[in-house]
């Protein structure tokens, strides 16, 4: 006899939270119990209605302000955050789904390895998961999979590892108005430099996060780490579904790390990302090269899309996370990722 269907709660309904659902409800076990959203246009409306889609379910899920009604009187096992970029910014969130005694998946990069900038509340969190008995996840394709959990699990072939180059070239087109504004895109080179000199570019979030996972990971320690911004310029125009730049004005952000761990390794990250990269004759994809005994050289091309892979990797961590002890994790604390072809249920343990 299968346990009951896998209750799931949905917070934020945006391309992420949304794209969820979509996942969600092409699976077998699983079932949406409640969506919060605070923007106006989405409350109150059938989450089916929004995505076009017909109903799997055997009643409707209509999109609330109110999470903790979905949190006391719909009792989900898991709840998909899908909010913030920043633990500070996720955090009251996190606390509040936790002391309702659920489960939670984040999609903020920092929570990826919430440790490396906010050591303080990542011990709040973890005390407070243990305490409540359920289990915190931060996680994505990036950071969370493709910059450093693949290149971790890659090593485990290695009998010795050594200076490591880990790249993710990809296009930022898919994503909306939000990203451009972060990213720079459709800004003069002078007006980018003056935002990026007031902390207002974002930028790649992770590098930190990805650098001490990796150390974590190896038993090390990150002994000095930086990281490097700067626009990419365009020779041509571009133009994406929420972005335009015109040529001589930024089309995206070049970023870089630079780390050295505690047994004197170097680690170095690169990652371009930009609007219609082939208009520039630039190929997207995802590298990592290993030196070491013996040598990996990995490629992936095109790159693993952002969008598709954060949702991804999010509902296919859920049973993971369902199984884990209490406490606050990170992806090498838990079992490797791997797709659900069958019913969920059949990767829940039994209680």
């Amino acid at each position: 006899m299968k346990r009951n269907l896998v209750r799931i709660a949905i917070w934020g309904f945006g391309a992420m939270g949304s794209g969820m659902a979509r996942m969600i409800m092409k699976k077998k076990g699983f079932d949406i119990v409640g969506v919060s959203d605070k923007y106006k246009g989405f409350e109150g409306k059938s989450i089916f209605e929004i995505l076009k889609l017909e109903n799997p379910f055997s009643h409707d899920v209509k999109i609330e302000n109110n999470i903790e009604r979905i949190l006391v009187e719909e009792k989900p096992d898991l709840v998909l955050l899908a909010t913030d970029s920043f633990t500070k910014n996720a955090y009251e969130k996190i606390k509040f789904v936790v002391e309702h005694g659920v489960n939670i998946i984040s999609t903020a990069e920092e929570m990826a390895f919430p440790a490396a900038k906010e050591p303080e509340l990542t011990q709040k969190m973890d005390a407070l998961a243990k305490k409540h008995k359920v289990t915190i996840l931060g996680t994505g394709v990036n950071p969370g999979m493709m910059m450093d959990l693949l290149a971790i699990c890659i090593s485990g072939v290695m009998e010795d590892v050594k200076d490591m180059e880990i790249a993710r070239v990809n296009s930022l087109s898919p994503f909306g108005p939000t990203v451009m504004e972060e990213q720079g895109v459709g800004l003069t080179a002078k007006d980018f430099l003056d935002k990026m000199s007031k902390n207002e570019i974002s930028g790649h979030v992770g590098f930190i996060e990805s650098t001490y996972m990796i150390a974590k990971a190896f038993g090390l320690n990150v002994d000095e780490f930086r990281q490097s911004m700067s626009p990419i310029i365009t020779d041509v125009d571009r133009k994406s579904p929420y972005g335009f730049a015109k040529a001589g004005d930024v089309a995206g952000v070049d970023m870089r790390s630079f780390a050295t761990l505690s047994n004197g390794n170097k680690i170095n990250m690169i990652h371009p990302q930009q609007i219609e990269p082939q208009l520039a004759g630039v190929s997207t994809g995802d590298y990592i090269k290993i030196q070491g005994n013996p040598p990996i050289n990995l490629a992936n091309v095109p790159e693993v899309e952002g969008g598709i892979g954060t949702i991804a990797i999010c509902v296919n961590m859920i049973p993971h996370v369902i199984n884990s002890k209490p406490g606050l994790k990170t992806m090498i604390d838990l079992p490797v990722p791997r797709a659900i072809m069958g019913d969920v249920r059949n990767l829940i343990d039994e209680e």
